[in-house]
């Protein structure tokens, strides 16, 4: 069992979740109640990750962040390294990859908020991020619990993507999906077959949360 490679899984799953909870709230909010003519292709671009193959996502990520672009070119010379085949690289790419997980969740969730109940909040003086706090967060809670169990579980099994951006390396980018890929491909079975047992209950567990946590809201407001 490679926990090396499980640990970074995690790392980066966690990462990649914990960024994307303010930028889905935002994106979700803004695309849930405001109206304009390009909203179908911002939606569109917002869920092209999940329709696009990975490794294709991943070479316009390589181009987007190798040494020849700017932002590579950037963050090399604050940082000293490569921005691609690395931790942080990963999580760049991570976090553009699973969009539609965070952002297509929280917008719905909004979405079905009613507009009374905003006009009513709105009327009793009640400020924007006070009636996002108070008002809209809770009601759109179990959207928002969905869109973070989804992005943390995908981002744990992400494979293509990953191994374009981050490629194979121990320690700093060999994910657990990519560690047993590496087993199968040395007929190495009984490794492949415990770490993919280990990421299918990791998964599982994920996603339960989901349906345990809107469960447990569901009943609170009853």
């Amino acid at each position: 069992m490679n926990w090396m490679a499980l640990e970074l899984s995690l790392k980066l799953a966690a990462w990649t979740t914990l960024i994307l909870l303010p930028v889905g709230i935002v994106a979700g909010r803004f695309l849930a109640w405001q109206k304009f003519r390009a909203k179908p292709v911002v939606e569109a671009l917002v869920m092209l990750p999940l329709v696009l193959p990975p490794t294709v996502l991943g070479f316009y990520m390589l181009v987007a962040l190798g040494g020849d672009s700017i932002i590579g070119q950037v963050y090399q010379a604050l940082v000293g390294r490569t921005l691609v085949f690395s931790f942080e690289g990963l999580v760049v790419a991570s976090v553009i990859f699973n969009l539609p997980f965070a952002i297509q969740p929280m917008q719905r969730a909004f979405e079905a908020i009613p507009v009374e109940v905003r006009e009513a909040a709105a009327c009793c003086g009640h400020r924007p991020w006070r009636m996002l706090w108070r008002i809209e967060l809770p009601l759109a809670w179990p959207g928002i619990l969905t869109a973070l169990v989804l992005t943390f579980a995908h981002t744990i099994g992400e494979f293509g993507i990953v191994l374009m951006v981050g490629g194979n390396v121990p320690g700093e980018t060999q994910t657990i999906a990519i560690a047993i890929y590496d087993q199968v491909q040395a007929f190495d079975n009984a490794s492949a077959g415990l770490m993919s047992a280990v990421l299918l209950v990791v998964s599982l567990l994920a996603i339960s949360m989901t349906y345990f946590g809107t469960s447990y809201i569901g009943r609170r407001h009853d």
